[in-house]
C-alpha cells in the first residue's frame, strides 16, 4: 500500500495578488516545495488562509498516491 505524500512549502501573497483570483485573472498558485518540486494547485484551496495582509506562512499539502488533493494546512 502506497502512502499519502506530504509537500511542504512557504507562501507569501499580498492581498492584491490574491485579488486577481476574484477578478478571474489568476486561477492557480505555483510554488517551489521544500524538496525542489514545482507544485501548482487551484488558488481556491488556500482561500481560507486569506487575511487583510494576504496569505503568508508555511504550509503542508497532503496528496493521495495518485496525486489527488486531500488537504492543506498551515503549520
Amino acid at each position: 500500500m502506497t502512502q499519502h505524500q506530504y509537500i511542504r512549502f512557504a507562501l507569501k501573497l499580498s492581498y492584491d495578488q490574491y485579488l486577481k483570483v476574484y477578478q478571474g485573472i489568476a486561477k492557480n498558485v505555483s510554488v517551489i516545495a521544500d524538496d525542489g518540486r514545482r507544485v501548482a494547485f487551484p488558488a481556491g484551496r488556500i482561500q481560507s488562509f486569506l487575511t487583510k495582509q494576504g496569505i503568508n506562512g508555511y504550509f503542508e499539502m497532503e496528496l493521495t498516491p495518485e496525486n489527488k488533493f486531500v488537504s492543506i494546512k498551515k503549520l
